[in-house]
């Protein structure tokens, strides 16, 4: 079965035993715009226990919080009472719930285009806060006042600016104050990891540099990045311009590389432990980082080896694309056709690193009477630079050049 047909089993069982039971939040705002969705949540008035009951496999998730995750068929669908949110203290979450109608628990929501419900029986939309028209306005809009609905989760600041990149919907004016006023308020209220899980959702859309711009300009971007405080909104556009540009899904990381241009390797890699990126994300970032100072500046010194050494490496045409970004259209053609010839010229090395195959091995430097060690290492890429640089694919004719070379353990320099 569907996803949907199967989250309405799970209303029709509600109903059939009494309850009212809707879909609930985003699904209902996708369905009204005609986006297919297949994240079902399901709100009722039925108690925890009754859904425990009913339903055989099920996941707790939130008993304080009234909320079951269903399980049918291998998809999982959010199951939660109708509720009212008591005392947040926090800035995250409230102290306490009550049992509410499904009016109240519309009003407890974040913003009006989430806080619909839909009956599927009845094929009917349930709205309690005008959430279809501000869907035909394009308008992120809190339910109700918006300094209450920041003060309650400190997050929904970043959410309003996710959704408005989405849909490409603008952030009302009364909402946009509140942000601006309550922005240097996030923290500590929510964990860093949230702001960037929030930032990884909006890297997604096509909106992405608006939003980053807009948050800078209501005073949420240097909360977040304290570095950007003294960044001029218009050097903050310029910067963010060719993230529009870039290959779809590309690493929510690398969005780092144009937010601060200029920074050294040590500030971004402080960043990355701020914002508790994995480290394969770091190293990414690092990859992109040392290929920009090497490849794209106007001093470049980058030795055949070098372009060989990047070309082997499985990010480097994710980062060409990136580079295109940044050029004009007359550029591009120039550029990528630079790439080929240089590629197919290189393609024996670029295969040799691929693959981890050094011209010139460990073993037979040994041979040669090198013992393991830092000296060993540095004629192992002394190797590799004397072939790739000289064209030589004869590993004798290297320990030949090798040998001739300052690096070599008592030569005598001419």
């Amino acid at each position: 079965m569907e996803p949907k047909d199967l989250a309405t089993t799970i209303v029709n069982k509600l109903v059939r035993h009494g309850y009212i039971a809707y879909f609930a939040g985003g699904w209902v705002r996708d369905l009204i715009l005609a986006h297919p969705s297949d994240d079902i949540d399901i709100a009722t008035d039925a108690p925890t226990e009754v859904i425990l009951d009913l339903f055989p496999r099920t996941i707790l998730v939130g008993l304080n919080f009234g909320v079951v995750i269903v399980v049918l068929e291998g998809h999982q669908f959010e199951v939660s009472t109708f509720r009212k949110d008591i005392d947040y203290r926090n800035g995250r979450k409230p102290e306490r719930i009550e049992k509410a109608t499904p009016q109240e628990d519309a009003l407890r929501r974040d913003f009006t285009i989430n806080g619909m419900f839909y009956d599927p029986i009845e094929n009917l939309v349930h709205d309690y806060v005008h959430g279809m028209e501000d869907l035909k306005l394009k308008v992120i809009r809190t339910i109700g006042d918006p300094q209450e609905r920041f003060i309650e989760d400190r997050l929904r600041m970043i959410r309003a600016f996710r959704f408005a990149a989405r849909f490409d919907f603008v952030i009302d004016l009364d909402t946009q104050t509140a942000i601006q006023e309550n922005a240097n308020t996030l923290f500590p209220s929510v964990a860093i990891e949230r702001v960037w899980q929030e930032f990884c959702k909006m890297s997604a859309y096509k909106n992405f540099e608006k939003a980053l711009i807009e948050m800078h300009r209501l005073g949420l971007l240097p909360i977040i990045f304290p570095a950007l405080e003294n960044t001029h909104l218009n050097d903050l556009k310029k910067s963010v311009h060719p993230l529009s540009l870039y290959p779809k899904n590309y690493p929510t990381i690398l969005f780092l590389l144009e937010l601060f241009p200029g920074v050294t390797w040590e500030d971004l890699a402080d960043l990355c432990r701020f914002l508790k990126v994995s480290m394969k994300e770091q190293a990414l970032l690092e990859f992109f980082f040392r290929s920009q100072k090497k490849f794209l500046e106007e001093d470049q010194r980058a030795s055949l080896a070098d372009w060989a050494r990047f070309y082997a490496h499985p990010e480097s045409r994710l980062f060409l694309q990136i580079a295109e970004a940044h050029l004009e259209k007359e550029e591009i053609d120039a550029f990528r056709l630079e790439h080929l010839e240089r590629q197919k010229e290189l393609s024996f090395f670029i295969d040799r690193f691929k693959n981890n195959q050094p011209i010139v091995t460990s073993m037979q430097l040994k041979k040669e009477g090198i013992v393991p060690g830092k000296l060993m290492g540095t004629l192992l890429k002394e190797a590799e630079e004397l072939a790739i640089n000289k064209n030589i694919q004869d590993p004798s004719l290297i320990l030949t050049h090798l040998k001739q070379s300052p690096l070599w353990p008592g030569h005598a320099p001419h």
